[in-house]
């Protein structure tokens, strides 16, 4: 049985004096029946328009979807005509013509789909359209495949590779892949367009040449496609997979097929190891880096790394994964916002959020390198919501022990507690830890001495009188202690916030602690978790709320300003900086909590903070500062 199909384009004689042109395959399958033995009564002859003539195409096909731009004149005429009220300029020639094509696709789809409905059905089908459907595998298809992928586009892309790596085409071109020394799957496709030509052009020899000779099947075409993004990807994730029993029960394997740490080499000796997919060609032609093996089998042999500070923080919301370094980089790089295309993934959210109940564990989402020290951010797998609720306290805590006492065994120094990780409720600000481990040698760090300095410096100066309002924290006594220490009037707006913090401070408020029902008087609000939209609302026009929660404060008013959530810029020697932390702070602007825990390393500090104690907080103010961190520009001083 043999297969030829042909595409053509066709005019159809539908009636004696009406044709209509149609582009069909038409499937001839047996060789033995000639093509004039078919059902004659569909007329077919070669088309004129094989030869196109003069306005053939339409004018305005150059312009694609924007054709309908040229509609534009009229459309905007007669809106103005309508709101402007000219009735004598409302010409309804013009305010038809959008409504009437409007109408004239909507009754040409209502027709189509009618037709593919009862096409497909079968009900009153005129004609059978004939047509064949591609095996699912064709064994001399794959062969055909698998021999061509070896030479000639291995061949081929190992020297168009070299001429890339000459001095004019790398400047112009090839420079821009290797501008990735540290590469990731994503390196893989970053090419000038040019290269992406070119590239083309070689893997669609063997995909065309199965096409064109009648041998391609589902298996080869999405198979040699599937292999080419595999290894497109595995070659560029900059870590070792390949184990090594696999070349030794197959020895000549390493010459056609490579690993991750062989590619990788490429991209740091860039002399070296040209080949595509397999390696065959950098042995024939001498350029097979010597250290290939050795790198090989170092890379297989390298340990997990210790971290020196670790950063415990938690999801927020079940799309939050997305905005992950581990997620799209495109979304980890920039401050939280909701896409709508996030709502097609909710299959996967939804998977992912089974996974967190089974997989109840803390898992890494980024490393950095600050100076000497090796910094790591891990996850608790469980959501804002779920910290709300009381039957969850004890699961959460008992994966926040877990993570601290896996830190201290990887020779961590120091463990921050970030988010609702400490919260007061849930661990007393990590302190149940330390009572329940006292021979703990890994310090808990909550943040809050350098929460309260940062929120001391971003009050700006001459300010009299604060407002003091939300969730009592650990954070809000140590500010308002301090406030009245230096003179500044702190306002509360409840009798109960009042007592609580009448009671802690005693004496030491000075007569600065006020109530009032005022919200009039004070031009800066120290704000919580609990303030209410109404409250928000009466605040003075150009009141500047600073967050002392963890979470940021919903903008409502555009009168007033928005502080973010104790924060600072990081210094330039703090690298892999890919992604936003917590979701809404900027790139590089890295939270108080997770600062706390550098600097309590960086200084060799030996007590845990945690708990109720506050640190020095001048002490932890200048060796934030001396260690180049960066306090942020409060909104009202750069707008003034």
């Amino acid at each position: 049985m043999y297969l030829a199909t042909l595409e053509l384009e066709c005019t159809i004689y539908t009636t004696p004096y009406t044709t209509k042109r149609l582009n069909f395959i038409l499937v001839i399958r047996s060789p033995s029946k000639a093509i004039s033995s078919y059902p004659s009564k569909l007329v077919v002859h070669q088309s004129m328009a094989s030869e196109p003539g003069i306005l053939t195409d339409w004018p305005w096909k150059p312009l694609g979807s924007f054709k309908y731009i040229i509609l534009a004149p009229w459309i905007t005429e007669s809106i103005y005509s309508i709101i402007v009220g000219d009735e004598k300029g409302c010409d309804v020639f013009n305010l038809m013509i959008l409504p009437l094509m409007l109408w004239r696709m909507l009754h040409s789809q209502l027709w189509i789909s009618l037709s593919r409905y009862r096409t497909t059905k079968g009900t009153n089908r005129i004609v059978d359209k004939g047509g064949s459907h591609i095996p699912i595998w064709r064994t001399d298809g794959v062969i055909i495949t698998l021999l061509l992928h070896a030479d000639p586009v291995e061949f081929l892309y190992y020297w168009f590779h070299r001429a890339l790596h000459h001095h004019y085409l790398y400047s112009r071109y090839h420079s821009h892949h290797h501008s990735s020394i540290v590469t990731e799957p994503s390196t893989s496709v970053t090419h000038p367009f040019a290269e992406h030509i070119l590239y083309f052009a070689l893997f669609i020899i063997p995909l065309s040449t199965v096409v064109f000779t009648g041998t391609g099947s589902i298996i080869a075409i999405a198979g040699y496609i599937t292999y080419i993004d595999l290894m497109n990807n595995m070659g560029h994730c900059n870590f070792e997979l390949i184990p090594n029993w696999v070349f030794s029960i197959f020895p000549p394997l390493k010459y056609i097929m490579y690993t991750p740490s062989f590619h990788s080499l490429h991209h740091t000796q860039f002399r070296t190891n040209y080949s595509l997919f397999m390696p065959i060609y950098d042995y024939i032609y001498g350029t097979m880096d010597k250290s290939s093996d050795t790198l090989y089998k170092i890379s297989l042999q390298r340990k997990e790394e210790t971290p020196n500070v670790v950063h415990l923080m938690h999801l927020t919301t079940p799309e939050s994964i997305y905005h992950l370094r581990v997620g799209f980089p495109y979304l980890a790089s920039k401050p939280y916002s909701s896409a709508w295309y996030l709502w097609l993934l909710w299959p996967v959210t939804l998977s992912f959020m089974m996974l967190t109940k089974i997989y109840r564990r803390s898992f890494v989402v980024e490393r950095n390198q600050f100076h000497q020290l090796r910094l790591q951010t891990w996850a608790i797998p469980n959501f804002r919501e779920q910290y709300h609720l009381k039957w969850q306290k004890e699961s959460i805590n008992n994966m926040i022990e877990e993570a601290v006492l896996e830190a201290e065994e990887k020779g961590a120094s120091v463990l921050s507690l970030g988010l609702m990780n400490q919260g007061k409720e849930l661990n007393r600000y990590g302190e149940v830890y330390v009572k329940k481990h006292p021979q703990l040698k890994v310090k808990l760090v909550d943040g809050s001495s350098l929460a309260v300095a940062v929120l001391l410096n971003s009050i700006p100066k001459g300010t009299t009188q604060v407002l003091l309002r939300g969730n009592l924290t650990k954070v809000a006594f140590a500010v308002a202690f301090s406030l009245c220490q230096k003179g500044i009037q702190v306002t509360v707006l409840h009798e109960d916030e009042y007592e609580k913090l009448d009671i802690s401070l005693g004496t030491k408020s000075e007569g600065k602690l006020v109530i009032s029902k005022s919200y009039s008087s004070c031009k800066v609000w120290l704000v919580g978790d609990d303030l209410t939209e109404e409250e928000q609302r009466k605040a003075n026009k150009g009141t500047l709320f600073i967050p002392f929660s963890q979470f940021p404060l919903k903008n409502l008013r555009k009168d007033c300003f928005y502080h973010t959530t104790p924060a600072m810029q990081t210094p330039k020697a703090l690298e892999n900086v890919d992604s936003c932390e917590q979701n809404w702070l900027p790139r590089r602007v890295m939270s108080v909590w997770r600062i706390a825990g550098i600097l309590h390393a960086l200084e060799g500090w030996e007590e845990h903070e945690c708990g109720y104690t506050i640190s020095n907080i001048d002490k932890v103010w200048e060796a934030c500062l001396k260690h180049g961190f960066h306090p942020l520009t409060v909104p009202t001083q750069s707008k003034s």
